[in-house]
C-alpha cells in the first residue's frame, strides 16, 4: 500500500516493515529479511547476489549462536553510507534556510518554496528507487521555507528558532538513546498506532484550516491558547515516533545488507522527521512565550 504524503510513503511500502517481530529460520526463504527473496522485494533479480539469505540453509553464525548479520559486500548500505546521505540532505537544508533568513526573503516566496518541497516529496514518494537530485532538490525548497518561517517566528518570539533547533537535537538525541537501550520497541503494534494517530493529526489540521479560511482566525483553535500547546506537544511526540521508525528501517537496512542506494531513502525519511519535529517544536515554543 502506497501513501500520497511523502511523510508517510515511505512507511506504507510492501517490503519497509516485512521484518517485524520475525525470527529469522532456518531453511526458508525470506525469514524476516526485508530484502532477502523475490517476493514483495522491488530490489531482488534473480542474478542480484544480494537476495538471498546467506542464513537461508544455517550458516555459520546460525550454526554458533550468534545473532544474524549481512555479511560485508560490495555495494550495500552501510551506517557511514547513511550518515554522508543525511549530512549532505540536512545540509542543504541549513544552507538555504540560512540564505533565505539573511536574504529576508517574502513570506508568500517562502509558502511557493514549501509547495513546490511538497510536489518533489510526493514525485520522490511515488518512485521505485531513489533519485538523489530529487532528493536535494526537496532539501533546498524545505531549507527556503523553513528560513522563511523561522525569521517570521522570531519577528514575534525573539529566539524561537534557536530554542526550536535546541529543542529539536533534544528530541532526536533522546528518541535515539531510547531506541537504542529498547525502551522504544518499533514493532507492528507501534507502526499501526503511529500511522493511525498521524493521519488523525493531519485531519484535525485540514479541518481547523478549512475552518480558519472560512471564518478567520485559528479556525478550532487548535494552534492557539493552551489548546494549541497540547496539540504541539502531541504533534512533536509523533515527529519523535517517526524517527524511531526511521531508526528502525535504518537498522533493518544494514542489518540485512540492503542495497547501498536506500541511503538516500533513509536521510530522505530522516529529513522528513527532523523537519516535522522542527516546525511542530518552532509554534510550540513561540505558544509557551505567549504568543499565537
Amino acid at each position: 500500500m502506497r501513501s500520497s504524503n511523502p511523510v508517510f510513503s515511505r512507511r506504507f511500502r510492501d517490503n519497509g516493515y516485512a521484518g517485524f517481530n520475525a525470527t529469522p529460520q532456518a531453511g526458508t526463504a525470506a525469514q524476516g529479511n526485508p530484502y532477502a527473496g523475490t517476493a514483495g522485494n522491488p530490489y531482488a533479480q534473480p542474478t542480484n547476489p544480494y537476495a538471498a539469505n546467506p542464513y537461508a540453509q544455517g550458516g555459520p553464525d546460525l550454526q554458533q549462536g550468534a545473532p544474524p548479520q549481512a555479511p560485508a559486500r560490495p555495494g550495500v548500505m552501510t551506517m557511514d553510507d547513511v550518515v554522508a546521505r543525511t549530512g549532505m540532505t540536512l545540509g542543504t537544508v541549513v544552507v538555504t534556510a540560512v540564505l533565505a533568513w539573511v536574504a529576508d526573503l517574502p513570506v508568500g516566496l517562502g509558502f511557493g518554496a514549501a509547495l513546490i518541497a511538497m510536489v518533489l516529496g510526493l514525485v520522490q514518494s511515488f518512485k521505485a528507487k531513489p533519485v538523489p537530485a530529487l532528493i536535494l532538490a526537496y532539501a533546498a525548497f524545505e531549507g527556503l521555507f523553513l528560513g522563511v518561517i523561522s525569521k517570521a517566528y522570531n519577528h514575534y518570539a525573539d529566539g524561537a528558532p534557536m530554542q526550536a533547533v535546541l529543542g529539536t537535537m533534544a528530541v532526536s538525541a533522546g528518541v535515539l538513546i531510547a531506541y537504542k537501550t529498547r525502551l522504544i520497541r518499533v514493532d507492528r503494534r507501534f507502526y499501526r498506532f503511529v500511522m493511525a494517530a498521524a493521519i488523525g493529526f493531519l485531519l484535525l489540521m485540514v479541518v481547523n484550516m478549512v475552518a480558519a479560511l472560512a471564518g478567520g482566525g485559528d479556525g478550532l483553535g487548535l494552534r492557539s491558547g493552551w489548546l494549541g500547546i497540547g496539540v504541539g506537544v502531541i504533534g512533536v511526540l509523533l515527529g519523535a515516533a517517526f524517527l524511531a521508525m526511521d531508526f528502525k528501517q535504518i537498522e533493518d537496512g544494514v542489518h540485512y545488507g540492503a542495497p547501498r542506494e536506500i541511503a538516500w531513502m533513509a536521510a530522505f525519511g530522516l529529513t522528513l522527521s527532523l523537519v516535522w519535529i522542527y516546525l511542530e517544536m518552532l509554534r510550540l515554543v513561540s505558544l509557551l512565550n505567549g504568543n499565537d
